[in-house]
């Protein structure tokens, strides 16, 4: 029955996006508010805590109010370290831990609503004939240079801006700064019909330039999908977040050597975080902290077993070239879609 729905795994993964998109925007109209805090309080997507109809909640949002209001507070009022400050912020920790458990980084591009916009966003560049723009370059590589950013915004915007606000060292309006930069603010909320968030506060400098970092990111987001493959996602800390408990779930990529793999280049090239080293590594080194297990390198392996995406001791699915058949019959690796066919075509007889 479920391959009869969804042929694919990416076919698959598109359903649950797009059921995740609705619940994580739109779950508490089904739910109830209630309901949907209860259920969903620390969901690690980019779920928007501003959006009023929403089904989950981004884990980044608690984590910088209890920094701000829990930790940096406590330590200028000396209060005690286990109550005031470790304990609240561990139970944000420990119910992030329980979904990430289970499906690990695959919240980011199996859940997370930006994740998805912008998936669906580059489809229609494709299906428009925007050329595709792929971060490689030099040895290097373009997307290796810029992997280090996701993990400096963590660092600054998450964990040392709203400590420095609590302990009164820096503004208060500087309490929650990623949450007043993240293009997902502004791009859930404006699904739901709501404007507001796309407005520049006037409550100070400080509210002014990150409301138009805001924007500016937004923009980034929308126009850069249409022709780079999740570019919000190479620099979401989020990403970052979710990189530093990857071992803590057992859900995984997993690539065996084979004498002719890493010529095609095909699985890097499927990658839509342009991950050159799937192609040239094997075992863990082949998928780097940028890795969000969407699957594709798996499913463009044009052989038999080579890239699987496991579960603990479970094989959920394997590489075959039977599957890469089918599936570059609709799509190419690097996402590009072919032509639709409204005519069979008909076969000359002469």
């Amino acid at each position: 029955m479920l391959k009869k729905l969804f042929p694919t795994l990416s076919h698959l993964r598109s359903g649950v996006q797009i059921l995740m998109l609705f619940v994580t925007v739109y779950g508490s109209v089904v739910v109830g508010h209630y309901a949907a805090d209860k259920i969903s309080n620390a969901l690690p997507v980019l779920s928007c805590a501003y959006d009023m109809r929403s089904g989950g909640y981004c884990v980044l949002v608690p984590i910088q109010h209890q920094i701000h209001h829990r930790i940096g507070e406590a330590m200028v009022r000396a209060q005690q370290l286990t109550s005031q400050m470790v304990l609240p912020l561990l139970m944000t920790l420990l119910s992030f831990f329980v979904f990430f458990f289970i499906i690990g980084k695959a919240f980011c591009s199996w859940v997370c609503p930006l994740g998805t916009l912008q998936e669906l966003i580059g489809r229609l560049g494709r299906r428009f004939g925007i050329h595709l723009r792929r971060l490689e370059g030099d040895d290097l590589g373009e997307a290796k240079r810029i992997r280090p950013v996701k993990w400096v915004l963590l660092l600054c915007l998450v964990f040392l801006l709203p400590l420095l606000a609590g302990l009164g060292v820096a503004p208060h309006s500087l309490g929650n700064p990623y949450c007043d930069i993240c293009p997902s603010r502004v791009a859930t909320t404006l699904l739901t019909g709501n404007t507001e968030q796309l407005a520049l506060r006037r409550g100070g400098n400080i509210s002014f330039a990150l409301g138009a970092i805001a924007n500016v990111l937004f923009g980034f987001t929308v126009v850069g999908a249409l022709a780079l493959r999740q570019p919000f996602c190479r620099i979401c800390p989020m990403l970052a977040f979710n990189a530093l408990f990857q071992r803590l779930s057992p859900l995984r990529l997993v690539k065996i050597s084979r004498e002719n793999c890493g010529k095609c280049r095909i699985c890097s090239e499927a990658c839509p975080m342009d991950i050159r080293e799937i192609s040239g590594e094997e075992g863990s080194k082949a998928f780097t902290e940028d890795c969000t297990l969407c699957g594709r390198c798996a499913e463009y392996c044009p052989q038999d077993g080579i890239i699987k995406m496991k579960w603990g001791p479970l094989s959920l699915f394997s590489s075959s070239r039977s599957y890469y058949r089918d599936k570059v019959r609709t799509e190419l690796p690097d996402g590009s879609l072919k032509p639709i066919r409204f005519v069979r075509a008909v076969k000359s007889h002469d």
